[in-house]
């Protein structure tokens, strides 16, 4: 066992006996492995959380979304629409104004999303204190 591995058993409580820990196919061609990865991706995340809340053009999000390059939030919101999870709306004027929002299936994900955020702040003060106790650790191994 490698040093610092703990030898107790996991303390996650299985409820469900039909539970299997590989049914999420760790093969690169899985198409649950790929929906997850597009889902569970930073930019995707931002993107559904912002359109949850209102329709909005490119160049709104954009500018709502720190660091994202124009390239990054078009493959995003291409491979978010191909999913089913955002929907586009061209409209014949010049310019051309284009709109993006969550369709109902999108919806129904951003409420896992949430779910995901509520517990993410409500443990972040945990996860803080774990980093500093692991970099500790860490520096006090490496000599750094």
């Amino acid at each position: 066992m490698e040093e610092g591995t703990s030898k107790s058993l996991s303390r996650c409580d299985v409820t469900d006996d039909d539970s299997d820990p590989f049914q999420w196919d760790t093969r690169e061609d899985c198409e649950v492995r790929q929906i997850l990865d597009r889902v569970a991706d930073k930019w995707s995340l931002l993107v559904i959380a912002l359109l949850e809340r209102r329709t909005l053009r490119f160049t709104e999000l954009r500018h709502e979304i720190d660091g994202i390059s124009q390239r990054m939030l078009t493959v995003t919101l291409r491979q978010l629409e191909r999913d089913g999870l955002v929907r586009r709306t061209v409209y014949p004027v010049v310019p051309p104004k284009v709109e993006y929002a969550l369709t109902d299936l999108g919806c129904t994900l951003h409420e896992t999303i949430k779910s995901l955020v509520t517990w993410t702040e409500e443990h972040q003060e945990e996860i803080a204190a774990a980093r500093a106790a692991y970099d500790r650790r860490e520096a006090a191994t490496t000599g750094i």
